[in-house]
């Protein structure tokens, strides 16, 4: 069989972390609509990931909210989702990277999705890809301004390294 240089593995699972963040973002705009609620599950050590070190000695490895009638400041951005939450009774705010998510499951309609998050970018990675890039378009700028020549940018920066 031949060697995956595409790496649709990855592609589609950044696809469908994209599913969630569309979704959230809606959510977050016009709250949740009908029955809707979800169940999210995250590794709790992943990179970006930010949550209270009292939960995360309860929840060293992965961790499953619920976002359903008690939860607020829902905010979504490119990258992560934060929002706050009740646990036993003290409020929490939670800042999940898309990377960081495990399952993704909205049992008013059986839609659930599976992620592997060796195939996610790291946050990390992504900022220093995303800085590079910024960098290599103001340099391009500057050398266009002295040539008429096309400029070739590179996207190595946005792969995946094996």
């Amino acid at each position: 069989m031949a060697e995956d240089h595409m790496r649709y593995d990855i592609l589609a699972q950044e696809a469908l972390r994209g599913v969630v963040r569309k979704v959230l973002a809606e959510v977050s705009r016009t709250g949740l609509p009908g029955e809707h609620h979800f169940f999210i599950s995250f590794a709790t050590r992943a990179p970006g990931t930010r949550i209270s070190e009292e939960l995360l000695k309860q929840y060293d490895k992965e961790m499953t909210i619920v976002l359903q009638n008690q939860y607020w400041d829902l905010k979504v951005t490119e990258s992560a989702f934060e929002v706050g939450l009740s646990f036993n009774g003290q409020p929490e705010m939670l800042h999940i990277p898309f990377a960081a998510i495990k399952s993704f499951f909205d049992p008013s309609v059986q839609f659930a999705l599976q992620f592997d998050p060796a195939t996610a970018p790291d946050e990390r990675e992504a900022d220093e890809a995303n800085a590079d890039a910024v960098t290599e378009a103001a340099s391009g700028e500057a050398a266009s301004e002295e040539s008429s020549g096309e400029k070739v940018v590179s996207l190595d920066a946005f792969r995946k390294k094996p």
